[in-house]
């Protein structure tokens, strides 16, 4: 039985990997946008004005909602001709069964997207999930970053996929951003734009268009465009030497689209309360024309409250049309949206050229994506797949290269073995992989778990306890499934770090957002210190080797925490 599976999952490697070589050869995705092309053309002639404004149209699709929901929106798809879907919450064989089913109901085939930063595991259950890209900034190998990128890709088409509206491509120079955050590879633009270019690439050469986000830039806020209207109250300079950059490189490198933030931003178009998503000054006379970006552009989720408060009914949709947009992606209602849009091309809003220019470049995609040859998935062995050894391979890889350690040496993170060692893990209530994988190198260890709300008599009780071992190994664990800047401890347990940090022979592992260590003063006592970024179990087996010398910390730190921790900062030199 075990040779039957070791067989199955060296066949099941091999066609991943002649999978991934052989979309290494795809055609330039730019290219084939811009080029005129029979198919398009033919597609084209045949669609009436209603089919061909649906194509500018993607609709919300989930597999958790029932059969209702999912009814319905195959009805839209019939009735409104979209150009595509966007997936979002379920499960893979779900998925797969309903984009083939929804197949069925277009008379053009759909582009089918995601957002899938981190891979599949962003929104669905029972698939694999890679490390956030703030992690990713900690990395110095970009090849590693660009294997994601396949390896992601691998997984969108194996479901029948074709769109990933990723990387995140915004500069976080905003610790207490509530909507980018460990969604960005850091706050070093060069870092970000390479990291960026990196993973489009691996997923472009994978056959998945890829899109950065969002332009101008998202990474500068403090409020979420989700629930209301940021602002950049930034000069034209400053914007166009850092939050541009990334976008200005990845465009460049050949990305094949673009998405729009809903931002309002002053020194790029005077126009009060107007989202960045209905500018053409942003979108056509900057990105378009300034910038040289020929591939798609794509609006942000037009039923976020930053572009639908101030423009209700369908208005936020044909401005967005007008001001230079492609893809309009989550409409809030789109069946007024495209009357809307009809109406502003017989008003000559918008040239017939400019029209027939964006519904053929859409199309375009899809025959880059080789839906000019449509077949449905084959959900049969797709869990194995999308799951397969070669991902937690490379899970593993990444994790072991993103560890950093900010203050320390091979003295102060690797103890007497044979003494009696305490190792904690806080805000956790059961033991932790860090726990089990330290422990079999400390025979004389003991385990301790501490709640994130534990009372303070408990923890006087621990601290007491404590006092009878000769060195003691923290983990700081960020247990929520979005990690943010802030952990949710208690001010006791926050306490605690502090005085453990403080104790001789202590070495504190953070899994957590590195952003969060400001809020823990004291942490930086410690005889030595490593950021490991997020909760996953490969996280904590790497920081394992880098505590037992199995291996050195090569990561760098993506972003400036406080004045003890700042951009890049890493101690490499075990």
């Amino acid at each position: 039985m075990q040779l039957i599976k070791n067989v199955f999952c060296t066949v099941i490697s091999t066609i991943c990997l002649a999978t991934l070589t052989a979309s290494a050869q795809r055609p330039n995705i730019i290219t084939t946008l811009t080029e005129q092309n029979r198919w398009v053309d033919s597609v084209y002639n045949k669609l009436s004005k209603k089919e061909r404004i649906g194509q500018l149209f993607y609709v919300r699709a989930h597999t958790n909602k029932g059969r209702a929901y999912e009814d319905s929106v195959g009805r839209v798809i019939a009735e409104e001709h979209v150009g595509g879907l966007v997936f979002f919450q379920g499960g893979p064989v779900r998925h797969a069964n309903l984009i083939n089913n929804y197949q069925k109901l277009s008379r053009v085939p759909l582009l089918i997207a995601m957002d899938g930063e981190w891979g599949l595991g962003m929104r669905l259950d029972s698939s694999f999930s890679f490390p956030y890209q703030m992690t990713l900034g900690a990395i110095q190998d970009n090849n590693l970053i660009y294997k994601m990128g396949q390896m992601v890709a691998y997984d969108f088409r194996r479901l029948g996929m074709h769109i990933n509206f990723a990387p995140d491509m915004d500069v976080n120079n905003n610790p207490n951003n509530p909507v980018i955050n460990y969604r960005s590879f850091g706050d070093n633009k060069y870092n970000v734009a390479q990291k960026g270019i990196a993973y489009f690439k691996g997923m472009q050469d994978g056959g998945v268009i890829t899109f950065a986000k969002h332009f101008p830039g998202h990474g500068d806020t403090n409020v979420d465009s989700h629930f209301d209207l940021p602002q950049l109250p930034f000069s034209r300079e400053r914007l166009d030497s850092l939050e541009m950059y990334p976008f200005r490189q990845a465009i460049n490198a050949g990305i094949g689209g673009v998405m729009i933030a809903h931002l309002n931003i002053p020194s790029l178009d005077t126009t009060k309360k107007l989202p960045s998503t209905l500018s053409r000054e942003i979108v056509t006379n900057i990105l378009k024309d300034s910038l040289g970006f020929k591939g798609i552009v794509a609006s942000d989720a037009m039923e976020m409250k930053g572009v639908t408060k101030n423009f209700p009914n369908g208005d936020a949709d044909v401005r967005a049309f007008i001001a230079g947009n492609d893809l309009l992606e989550l409409s809030e209602n789109s069946v007024v949206a495209a009357r809307l849009i009809k109406k502003a091309i017989r008003q000559k809003k918008i040239s017939k050229e400019e029209f027939e220019a964006k519904i053929k470049k859409l199309l375009a995609a899809k025959y880059w994506a080789g839906l000019n040859n449509y077949k449905p998935v084959n959900p049969a062995g797709l869990i194995a797949d999308i799951n397969r050894p070669a991902s937690a391979e490379l899970m593993q890889q990444l994790s072991d290269a993103a560890i950093t350690l900010l203050k320390g040496d091979s003295r102060t993170l690797r103890h007497n073995p044979l003494m009696k060692t305490a190792i904690v893990s806080i805000g956790v209530n059961q033991p932790t992989t860090f726990q089990k994988e330290l422990s079999k190198w400390y025979p004389n260890g003991m385990i301790f778990m501490v709640d994130k709300n534990a009372s303070v008599p408990t923890l006087n009780r621990m601290l007491s306890t404590l006092k009878g071992f000769d060195q003691v190994y923290v983990a700081i664990h960020d247990t929520r499934t979005r990690p943010q800047s802030k952990l949710d401890y208690s001010v006791d347990v926050k306490l605690l770090v502090a005085e453990l940090a403080a104790k001789p022979n202590s070495v504190v592992s953070v899994f957590a957002n590195p952003y969060a260590i400001a809020g823990l003063p004291g942490i930086e006592k410690s005889g030595a210190l490593l950021e490991c970024y997020q909760k996953d179990d490969a996280l904590q087996r790497a920081a394992v080797k880098v505590i037992t010398g199995q291996q050195k910390p090569i990561g760098k730190l993506p972003v400036s925490v406080n004045v003890f921790f700042t951009t890049g900062q890493s101690v490499t030199s075990l």
